[in-house]
């Protein structure tokens, strides 16, 4: 029976969410597998994968293939590392300590690249944040200016309508009253 190492679809629709599987290649994509190896969730960044290392190099030394995709997932994770420095030991050319330093190694080395990605993200996130804010502030000080001027127009408006309420009220008043205004500028003088 041949066996497959391959991902089994499960999430909802736009929201995949993958189990790592052993299954037979006969078997349906989601239907009946062997052995649950692990879980991949695409939707984070970065892709959070959980992975049972070493049931996936008892899979492969017992002839197993990845699919492209599971490949991808397990040189990720180092299984493929792993079933690499194994088959050094069957043939005598590492000691197991030897192979599980170079593993262990192998794998500081990855957690520091991935520590990096994971700082560089949450740092360009930051600097999205600020520059987010920043143009939020130049947006509320323009509609702030914007309004300051129409209180002021508006304020020049009444004053405006003011003076010729006044204007009117001198034009209207009684012919009467115009020549005592005049005799009233005639004695100040």
């Amino acid at each position: 029976m041949p066996v497959k190492i391959r991902l089994q679809r499960h999430g909802k629709k736009g929201k995949p969410f993958y189990w790592v599987v052993a299954a037979d290649v006969r078997a349906k994509r989601d239907g009946k597998f062997l052995e649950k190896l692990g879980t991949y969730n695409p939707n984070t960044n970065p892709a959070t994968i959980n992975l049972d290392v070493d049931g996936a190099v008892k899979w492969l030394q017992n002839g197993a293939q990845p699919t492209d995709t599971a490949k991808a997932i397990l040189s990720y994770k180092g299984v493929m590392m792993k079933h690499h420095l194994a088959g050094g030991v069957r043939k005598g050319a590492l000691t197991e300590e030897q192979a599980e330093e170079k593993f262990n190694a192998w794998l500081e080395e990855k957690e520091q690249k991935i520590q990096a990605k994971k700082d560089g993200l949450s740092k360009a996130e930051a600097e999205a944040r600020a520059k987010a804010l920043e143009a939020e502030k130049e947006v509320s000080a323009k509609r702030a200016a914007a309004a300051l001027p129409e209180e002021e127009v508006a304020e020049e408006a009444a004053e405006e309508t003011a003076e010729a309420a006044t204007e009117e009220a001198t034009a209207e008043a009684p012919a009467e009253e115009a020549p005592a205004a005049e005799e009233a500028a005639k004695e100040e003088e």
